[in-house]
Formats: C-alpha cells, structure tokens, sequence
C-alpha cells in the first residue's frame, strides 16, 4: 500500500536517500512509497576505531542470496565502503555480514577508461552529490573515466548499465579476487565465465561462487589477466585472475551488462540469470522497488520525514540478514550447496547471521511480520544441524568461531512457541537443541556449547579453568535452557527431562554477588573471581561489563529483582546504570575496543546501546513497577542514538538487530524474553501505526497527540477498553487490534505499577 505525497524538488533532494543530492530533474514527485525513504548509507560513516554502524550500502533484494555493493576499500578490506573515502575500485558482489567476519564468494566489475587493471590504478574519485543509493538501485559518477554505472539487482542476480563517454577504449575490469580464482572469454558470447573461491572461513575445500556476465555489446578487444597483468589465451585459473574487455562507445552509449552467480556450479548461475527475465533495466529497477515496497510496507507510520527516513531506513536493515543461500534448480525445486559437507542437497538453507546478536529480536521481528519467511529459516536450521550435527550460532557461511552462547535454542524455541515453524519438523528441531546444548563442536568452539560439562556440573562456567567470558555463558545459558523446557513442554516431554532444563534456567543465581548487587565470575571451588571490577568490560563478560550484563535474565526478571532485595533495590541499580560515569576498564582487551568508546562518547552514563547486551534492560523498569522510566529512556535512545545519516547508528548495527530494536520499539513495545506470547511495553515514535500482518488482519496503534516532547504514556486503550498490563499479548497482535496511546509530557506514576501488570518472569508466573 501507498501513500501519496506531492513533494517539491527542494523537499525531495533534501529526504532522498543517497547521502547528498542525487542526480535527479528538477519535478515534482507523486506517489513517494516507502522505498524512498531508505537510506543505504545510514551506518557507513564508520572505521575499526569508532563504529556508527558498520554498515556498507547493500543494494539487494529482501534477504536476497547475493547484495551489491560500491567498493571504496581495497580488495579483502572488511570495511568495503567507508563514507568518508573518495575513490571507488569496483563494484562487488558481497555476501558480508559484518567487517568483523569479512566476506566470501566476492567478485568485482568496474567500468574504466583504457585498461587500468589494477585496483588502484582503475580507482576513480566519486561524489556523494553524485550518488544515488537505494535498496533496488545504485548509481554514481565515476569521475576520473567520465563513466555512469548503475546497478539493479534480483536475489540472485543483477543488471548493470553504464553509461560511456566517447572512446576507443571504453572498457570493464572483471576482478576475481585473489586465494584462487578462474576466469573465461566467449567473446562470440559476449560472455565471461568465472569463479572466486576467496572466503573467510567456514566453508568445505570444494568452495566455489560461479559468476557469469553476459555483454549486450560485441568486444573490440579482450584478455585475462592474472596478479594484474594480461596474459594469452582466453581461460586462466591461478592465485588471482580477471579479465577485461573493451568496447568503441560513442558519448552517452550505454551497455548493459547481466550477471549471475551460483554456489552449485556454472549451469546453475545460468538458471538464476533467468530471475531477470527479458525485463529491461528500468522494469527490474521497478520490479526491485515493488518487492521492496511490499516488505517495508507491512508497517505503515505516519509522522515527520525524518522520523520516517529513520524507521524505513531501520526497516531496510532488518530484512537483509539472513541471507538466502540456497536456489532453484532446473525443476524449480529448492536446493542448497552445504557449507558443511560441501554437496548440493534439497531444502532450504539461511547464513549471514549471529545468534549473539540477532535472537534478542530479529528474529522475534521476522516470526511477527514475516512468518512465513520464518518458517523457511527454521527448515533451514534444520538443514544446518543435519549436516554439521549441530544448529548454528554464528553461520558465515558456515560455523564460524565467533561470539558466545547457545542462542539458537531461542531462535528455535520461539518460532515453534508461535506456531511459526511447520510441524513436520518440531521433534527434529528439539532434538537438535538438545544436542547442541549438551556438546560442543569439536572445531568451532562457539557452536554448540564450550565448558558444558562444567555448567551441567556445577550450574555455571567456571572463571578460572580457561574458558573465557565464563559469566556470559552461564546467563545466556541459564536463558536457553528456559526455552528448552518451553518446547518440552509443549511437545508433552518426560516431566523429569523438563524439570531438569527448569532448574538450569535458574543457574543465572550461582553468579549473583550480593555485596555489588550484580552478575560476577566464579571459580570452580564455588569462590567469586577476585580481584573484581564491576567497570571492567570483557573478562568474565562478553563485549560489556557487570552493569551490562547483569541484567541477562531474560526469562526471570522478578527472580533478580529478588536477589536485588526487591524493586526499589532494583530499580536504584537500574537508575545507576545511567547515573554512573562512562568510565572503564578496558585491561583485558589491552586498550579501548569500539565498543567502549561508543558507550563513552554518548552521554549516557555506563548505558551501551551500541553493543547488544544491555539493549533490552530499559524495558526491564516495567517488571518493577515504573514504566514511566523505561518510557523516559526508551524515547531519549531512539531520538539521540538513531538517525538516517551516514553516522546513524551508536555502534555496530549486527545483522539487523540494532535496527530491529528500533523497528520494534518505534511500534512501542519489545520482545525482551523470545519465547513468551508477550512484548513489553514502551513509548511509541509515532502518532499513527499500522501493522499489516501475513493473516490479513492489522494491527493499529494510536497515539495521536504524540510528539517529541509527549513520551509518557499516561493511559492506553485495547480495542477501546483501558488497559493497564506494562505488556502486549502475541495472540492480541495476531487477531487483529487497536491500541490506543494517551500520550503525556508528564509521567504517570500510578499506571502499570500492579504486580498484575509486569510482564512475564518465571519466579512469579511459573514457579511452584
């Protein structure tokens, strides 16, 4: 659905995304859908020091198996596109999740005047001004070869137009990366033929992307070339091959090129070149934005341009991971090339994705708003357990030795709790939780769980028998065997088997250090670590510090307000973390990691957002009876820390979740336990929200007198009857429903402050 806006030209130059004037006549603009709003380039402001994002601008269909991006670092650069550089080398094929975890399976075009093959010599300085950047399309001037390029991609491939100057030597550098690399001429073809084998990891040796690209102009002249020199002959498969071709261009001549890729094998690159079809280049870049604006348009917000570039933008981000990684073979059926076991096998298959990260609540996003791409992922999960015995939890294309946790135990637990996932394979999937969460992977470490005998032993992972980050795992642990038992029980499992995952969930216990009233690492003899520094991130926590993580209970809240001494307690430890200074101790890490240096530069106390681990504890002020706070801080979070700009992000965006957790937010509620039916709540962003859901019904939430200075939530209406519950119901938001916000610059401290209205926690719903 949309929206029609008339716009100036003023007002479009200055909303369009692109990070600067675009290239675009000077007319009045009709039907502004919600595609526009996006901008790519949110998060891209960004270095190894200081992240405002880490972002590159992913030109790419919705979880799309292959996103193009304009490539300003050298070639194996995890910063592939910086918003500060000047120069652009290529234009690459990228299949990255973050530049922590780099790429795989990349290949780069760029359009150059005279054959310039190295990276560096092709490079030519670029403008923002003259750069047009939108999720279906790119476009920009590339200076020094007076030379267009636009691209317009499907899931699978992509078309290329490029606009030439007058020359004879107008002409394409096709960049194969080094690591072993092979490239084939057809010139009678007008084709090229190759494959890059360059990854980072997490692939079997037989690791393969097929490219093709196919020329809608004859070669006046072509060669391989290997380490940036031509070589005879029209086939080279070495360290570090490409090839160029040429072509005699009048000015403004445009050649299109189409390209293709396949991690199967070169016929099937063939098959998905048909996804573009006999579609020009304008009818793909129109079909891209069509599909674009039916995703994003599942949730429709009224408010200010700005606030809406922010959302969408966000939106945009929350459906790129994961990644589709698998294909359609020549009977139209659904196949995978096995990142584990190297063959093709049926079924579907996702990547590009940390558990860490992403089960706080993209995936939650996904199973609410896109159920039915939900239950793909699960399949997929399952594939992924069939072919390497255990579920992932840090997949790039496969296991990767990242982060901690055993995660995927919520990722699971909550779409089978949501009926999300198809229940042909809800034993299956059970069953592989409970294997995953009893061993650990004889390679990767980070799959499966490390230091398990330990925590089955003991309830928790020791701090001083070599496994780092002991308390992180031990609470997130403690989290995934709740959503084990969840399933248990659900699936009418032996009651002593559900007991069992019961009692761990409550392990987060063993590591509460009453005299600092916050979460600390324990020795195997049962002593606390000493010395002990509640300020000092990493160690026995994970990218954060005591006050960080202290608050990982996700599944019991009331349990730690118990510990605390009860809710004023709680809550003076909650205010604190806002109150104590941004000081730290960074000794473990040997100098500031980014993460410390976002939390100290925003001005809001020992607060990270830019790091995962605290983002859901704002929420937390509505289990101890003040969600006026939670509102006050929520609303301070998203207005400070969120913008559609180059700089937009507070830190490292993950695979959606940041932007997630503003999408989520902005609606005004948050899924702080995935596997409960309950989202807490918070302070919508806007005065108008409709959420269109795949079973045809909306939801609808109002807050008409909404505004920046308007944050608290003085009293809401369900389906016009008043509603004092600090939660939302998963059941309410699927039969269809309207909430109604009354919205105050003054909090209201007598509504929601009832045991009756705090959310879900074991201690007071579950516990016998």
């Amino acid at each position: 659905m949309k929206h029609i806006f008339i716009f100036s030209a003023i007002c479009f130059l200055l909303s369009s995304c692109g990070g600067g004037a675009p290239n675009t006549p000077t007319v009045e603009y009709e039907n502004k859908s919600f595609v526009d709003y996006v901008n790519p380039l949110m998060g891209t402001d960004s270095n190894i020091a200081l992240s405002t994002g880490n972002t590159y601008p992913a030109i790419a269909l919705p979880w799309g198996m292959n996103f193009w991006t304009p490539q300003t670092g050298r070639n194996g650069d995890g910063w592939a596109y910086t918003y500060n550089s000047t120069h652009i080398r290529g234009f690459k094929q990228t299949h990255q999740p973050s530049p922590w975890i780099n790429d795989y399976g990349q290949f780069s075009i760029m359009p150059v005047k005279g054959m310039k093959i190295d990276q560096r010599q092709r490079s030519s300085w670029f403008s923002h001004k003259a750069e047009i950047a939108k999720p279906n399309y790119y476009s920009v001037y590339l200076a020094d070869h007076d030379i267009t390029t636009e691209i317009t991609p499907t899931e699978r491939a992509a078309m290329f137009r490029i606009t030439f100057p007058e020359s004879d030597s107008s002409g394409v550098v096709i960049d194969a990366f080094d690591r072993g690399s092979s490239i084939k001429l057809i010139p009678e073809e007008r084709k090229i033929m190759g494959y890059t084998t360059r990854n980072s990891g997490g692939v079997p040796e037989n690791f393969k992307n097929y490219f093709i690209i196919e020329f809608d102009k004859d070669f006046d002249y072509s060669t391989v070339w290997s380490d940036g020199k031509p070589k005879a002959g029209k086939e080279l498969t070495d360290n570090y091959v490409g090839a160029y071709v040429q072509f005699k261009t009048q000015r403004g001549e445009q050649v299109h090129a189409r390209v293709a890729s396949s991690f199967i094998s070169y016929e099937q690159a063939a098959l998905n070149m048909k996804e573009l079809g006999n579609k020009s280049f304008d009818q793909l870049k129109q079909a891209g934005a069509d599909r674009w604006n039916d995703v994003l348009g599942r949730i429709e917000v009224t408010g200010s341009d700005a606030k809406k570039q922010t959302f969408y933008s966000c939106l945009y981000r929350s459906v790129l991971f994961p990644r589709m990684f698998y294909e359609f073979n020549e009977k139209g059926e659904v196949v995978h090339y096995s990142p584990h076991t190297g063959e093709v096998l049926p079924g579907y298959m996702f990547t590009d994705t940390g558990f860490w990260d992403t089960f706080r609540c993209l995936f939650p996003f996904v199973n609410l708003v896109y159920p039915s791409m939900g239950e793909k992922m699960q399949a997929g999960l399952l594939n992924t357990y069939k072919e390497s015995g255990f579920l992932p939890e840090w997949a790039s294309p496969g296991h990767r030795g990242c982060m901690v946790g055993n995660n995927s135990a919520s990722v699971v637990s909550d779409a089978i709790l949501k009926n999300i996932t198809d229940k042909a394979i809800v034993e299956e999937l059970y069953q592989a939780m409970l294997k995953t969460a009893n061993s650990v992977h004889p390679r990767i470490s980070s799959t499966g769980r490390l230091g398990y005998e330990y925590y089955n032993k003991l309830g928790y992972v020791p701090y001083n028998v070599g496994i780092n980050e002991s308390a992180a795992r031990t609470l997130e642990y403690a989290y995934d065997d709740w959503c084990i038992a969840q399933v248990g029980k659900l699936l009418n499992r032996p009651q002593e088997e559900i007991d069992l995952y019961i009692a761990r969930s409550q392990n987060y216990r063993n590591l509460y250090d009453p005299e600092h009233k916050l979460m600390r690492g324990k020795n195997e003899d049962g002593t606390f670590q000493s010395p002990y520094n509640p300020l000092k991130w990493g160690d026995a926590f994970t990218e954060g510090n005591a006050w960080h993580y202290t608050w990982s209970v996700f599944h019991d809240v009331q349990g730690l307000i118990d510990l605390m001494g009860g809710k004023k307690e709680f809550i003076q430890m909650m205010d604190s973390v806002f109150s104590v200074p941004p000081i730290f101790d960074d000794s473990y890490y040997g100098g500031v990691i980014h993460e410390i240096r976002e939390m100290q530069i925003m001005n809001m106390g020992n607060y990270a957002h830019g790091n995962q681990p605290i983002q859901h504890m704002i929420y937390l002020y509505n289990y101890a009876g003040e969600p006026w706070k939670a509102q006050y801080w929520l609303r301070e979070t998203m207005d400070k820390l969120y913008t559609a700009t180059p700089d937009g992000y507070c830190g490292d965006e993950d695979n959606g979740q940041t932007s997630a957790w503003y999408v989520f937010s902005s609606m005004g509620f948050y899924p702080v336990c995935p596997g409960t039916d309950q989202y807490v709540m918070g302070s919508p962003q806007f005065p108008h929200i409709v959420l269109h859901l795949e079973n045809g019904k909306e939801v609808i939430i109002d807050a008409p007198d909404n505004n920046k200075a308007t944050r608290y939530v003085e009293s809401v209406q369900l389906n016009g009857q008043n509603y004092t519950k600090n939660y939302i119901n998963y059941q309410d938001l699927l039969n269809g429903a309207t909430y109604t916000f009354k919205m105050s610059d003054k909090p209201n401290a007598s509504r929601g402050t009832s045991e009756e209205d705090a959310p879900y926690s074991y201690s007071l719903h579950d516990k016998k």
